[in-house]
């Protein structure tokens, strides 16, 4: 069972970081090389490489070389499975909210019901 969501820890995990977050972000517009990415954090190619490479073993990222340069795509699927995972949560928590409104209402109800007799 934990190996089967061992992706999902590494997708988390390059997720917890928001310059990997952004990175991300840059990548759903288009293609962009290691420098392009870098840029916008004042980081060297190095360090943006270091995140490509978290975002490359979670699976969110794949990276063509053509001689030097290093061209990075986002691969959306991993993505997608994290949703899934977080659409469970979201569907346990919008029944329990939805059962506390019921309760707040009819508590409301009772209560305004007690001021008018």
């Amino acid at each position: 069972m934990v190996e089967q969501f061992a992706h999902l820890d590494a997708v988390f995990h390059a997720l917890a970081d928001p310059t990997r977050r952004a990175m991300l972000g840059q990548l759903a517009e288009r293609e962009l090389t290691i420098g392009e990415l870098a840029t916008p954090f004042s980081m060297s190619f190095a360090g943006a490489s270091k995140h490509v490479r978290v975002l490359e073993n979670a699976g969110l990222v794949t990276r063509t070389i053509r001689g030097r340069t290093h061209l990075c795509r986002l691969e959306a699927a991993r993505l997608a499975e994290a949703n899934a995972w977080l659409r469970r949560y979201q569907r346990f928590w919008t029944a329990r909210l939805d059962t506390l409104e019921a309760l707040l209402l009819a508590e409301d109800e009772a209560k305004a019901k007690k001021i008018t007799e």
